[in-house]
């Protein structure tokens, strides 16, 4: 272990790196199952593209971070993206009905978009374009990126994260968040008011997510490491007494009937190196090149942002910002994404939850590639990964948010041209749920503000690019 991560020089122990993956797959387990839901609308599709998408997730995830342990040395994991998978199945609807061909068939065609989206990644990263794209953008911005992804995830560990199902009478469903509905009422009768049934079981994920976070606190307070790991656990022990006591519901009860066989026969008929070619030349050029640009930014940026906002907490920066091995952990990202259009799934990125594993205390590839066996296994072991409760991980995410706002005493609040650019970073970054939109944001006032102010020359010729970039991707409509 030591040839392999040079865990000594690293500051960290093979006890340490392994809890930190293990932290990092608990806070980011919740994919295995939502991204096949998301991918062929909740099981709408069949049995059979869900289990596919299913194993594709886990394997694509799988080997993307081994790339990351071995080639890069980072504690980063890879799953395919939130926002991304959301996308990718809306653009795969979309093909659907421009061409008359089934679900499936679009599906296998927009995997040729991933395809090659991934093998561009590759190009860039082994020609160091996607590192000199690192490297433009302006310093204040890199600073701010840690700070707005902390804000991001507490807005994700407090809102989207942390909500209740409600079955009405008849037969539809509704869907409340501890943010916007349990504390944005006027009172709590107004909440229960508006939650109806599910108003107790509300209060159960809010007092889980507040127990788990603090205990977290007590425990980094002590320095016991693996303190989110063990908040998490707690915090998943009260949630599941809270369902048995109150609810008079099992936890436990989905292991019963549960199969630990994975599917599969289902992974090689239908999506397995199912790549349509000939699907996908009736998308259009045009459509085909402009979905391939908008995946190939957002991808980019989200990957970039979550790298270095990562980083910086983890001190891993050197004093010009960068990371060093960038270049190989922007290549473990390409391969991730092709391994997911070759195996079945939509593009595959750094996630952003790996800062819960950096502050458990991961710091070399070892967390990567403990976490890669986790989703291994978790083609055997999935119906035990998802009985971890959404608040007991929302607990991990609020408390590593708030850890990561302290990069902003780095940056110079009297030069507005780095805190307008980060301002509007932190804002825009857990609005829209994108990274790279927030980066994008952040250039685009960035280079403005310094033509205004008579700085022109102090932007670079690449920040001036993936300005005008940013600026026909949002204001260009195609």
């Amino acid at each position: 272990m030591e040839k392999l991560f040079q865990l000594k020089q690293n500051g960290t122990t093979v006890r340490t790196e392994v809890i930190a993956g293990l932290t990092t797959f608990m806070t980011m387990a919740y994919i295995i199952a939502l991204n096949p839901n998301l991918l062929t609308n909740f099981g709408a599709e069949g049995q059979g593209l869900w289990n596919g998408v299913f194993l594709a997730t886990c394997i694509a995830s799988a080997i993307g971070s081994l790339c990351m342990a071995f080639l890069a040395n980072k504690p980063f994991v890879m799953a395919p993206g939130m926002g991304l998978n959301s996308f990718f199945a809306l653009v795969t609807a979309n093909i659907a009905m421009m061409t008359g061909m089934t679900y499936l068939e679009s599906f296998r065609s927009a995997l040729v978009i991933i395809f090659i989206e991934g093998i561009v990644f590759i190009i860039l990263s082994v020609f160091n374009v996607r590192e000199k794209i690192v490297q433009a953008i302006p310093l204040g911005v890199r600073l701010g990126i840690g700070p707005a992804i902390g804000l991001m995830l507490m807005n994700i560990g407090f809102g989207s994260n942390a909500g209740v199902f409600v079955f009405h009478d008849d037969g539809s469903s509704s869907q409340f968040f501890a943010m916007r509905d349990f504390f944005g009422s006027l009172t709590a009768s107004s909440a229960k008011d508006s939650m109806g049934t599910g108003y107790n079981m509300m209060v159960l994920t809010v007092l889980t997510m507040f127990i788990g976070l603090f205990v977290i606190v007590a425990l980094s307070h002590r320095k016991i490491k693996g303190a989110v790991l063990y908040g998490m656990l707690i915090a998943s022990v009260f949630y599941w007494a809270g369902e048995g006591i109150f609810f008079g519901i099992n936890p436990f009860e989905g292991l019963k009937d549960a199969t630990f066989i994975p599917p599969f026969k289902d992974l090689a008929e239908a999506t397995l190196f199912k790549l349509d070619f000939a699907g996908f030349a009736k998308i259009g050029w045009f459509t085909v090149i402009t979905l391939i640009i908008t995946f190939c930014i957002i991808d980019m940026f989200d990957t970039i942002g979550t790298l270095v906002g990562t980083a910086s907490r983890a001190n891993m920066l050197d004093e010009n910002g960068s990371m060093p091995k960038m270049k190989e952990a922007l290549i473990s990202d390409a391969v991730g994404t092709v391994t997911g259009s070759l195996t079945g799934t939509s593009t595959v990125t750094t996630f952003v939850e790996s800062a819960s594993g950096v502050e458990a205390g991961g710091r070399t590839g070892l967390t990567a590639l403990t976490s890669a066996v986790l989703f291994l296994l978790c083609m055997f072991i999935a119906p035990i990964a998802a009985i971890i409760p959404a608040a007991a991980t929302s607990s991990a995410l609020i408390y590593v948010g708030i850890l990561m706002l302290s990069n902003l005493k780095d940056i110079d609040f009297t030069d507005i041209c780095q805190i307008l650019p980060v301002g509007i970073m932190l804002l825009a970054m857990p609005i829209s749920g994108s990274i790279g939109h927030g980066i994008g944001l952040a250039l685009i006032s960035y280079t403005c503000i310094k033509v205004l102010t008579g700085k022109a020359k102090e932007v670079s010729v690449l920040t001036y690019v993936l300005s005008a970039i940013f600026l026909i991707k949002f204001f260009l409509a195609v």
